[in-house]
């Protein structure tokens, strides 16, 4: 059986394998391998790129992430120079657990739908990284997100799919006030996390592998 990877924050977090669960890493694990891409892909360290930075002096963060993008750094080697510059963002600081609970603190009667899309998402990759935000979950395959999650409403949670191309239709719905959703599918119990579910959910991994 394919896994999920949880990323959570605890920078001193050893990599472990727990059940149901393919691997747990830090957020600075995430980070050291952004770090090492960037150098075998440039040639300098974050140190070296730290001060290019410090040289070019954008004026804010759009403008330092259109330089980067003209020097040909991008995806999660961006948002590593990003942070370095600006600050590194507090879902990266806290611990992901914590980052769910308080999703679903004041709607407890979804937290098991959030759990089963989370379960659902096991059977679809075996690269999957879940990646705790402040007020979604992101689920990430190895090009791009592929699926928010997010209890929209005290009733029901959205499940955001990247999936370019298709139209609203059937259980896919509007996803325009989703981040990286194209359409969304809306749950409001485990039991919609259904066969169907699962194989829209790894449509949308696969259109982003």
């Amino acid at each position: 059986m394919t896994g999920v990877t949880t990323v959570v924050a605890d920078e001193e977090a050893a990599p472990m394998s727990t059940p149901g669960k393919r691997e747990i890493r830090g957020w600075k694990s995430m980070m050291d391998d952004a770090a090492r891409r960037l150098e075998a892909a440039t040639g300098r360290t974050v140190a070296e790129w730290n001060g290019l930075v410090r040289e070019e002096d954008p004026r804010d963060e759009p403008a330092l992430r259109r330089w980067l993008t003209a020097q040909g750094v991008g995806g999660y080697s961006q948002d590593l120079l990003v942070y370095e510059r600006h600050g590194y963002p507090d879902f990266l600081l806290t611990d992901p657990a914590e980052l769910i609970d308080n999703q679903y603190a004041d709607r407890p009667d979804l937290r098991p739908v959030c759990d089963a899309v989370l379960e659902a998402a096991c059977s679809v990759g075996d690269d999957v990284v879940v990646q705790a935000r402040k007020t979604y979950i992101s689920l990430v395959a190895p090009k791009r997100t592929f699926a928010v999650v997010k209890a929209t409403t005290r009733r029901r949670v959205d499940v955001g799919l990247n999936l370019p191309g298709r139209e609203p239709g059937g259980r896919l719905l509007s996803a325009k006030s989703l981040a990286h959703g194209t359409v969304r599918v809306a749950l409001e119990s485990p039991d919609q996390v259904d066969d169907e579910f699962t194989r829209l959910l790894a449509e949308a991994y696969r259109a982003n592998t």
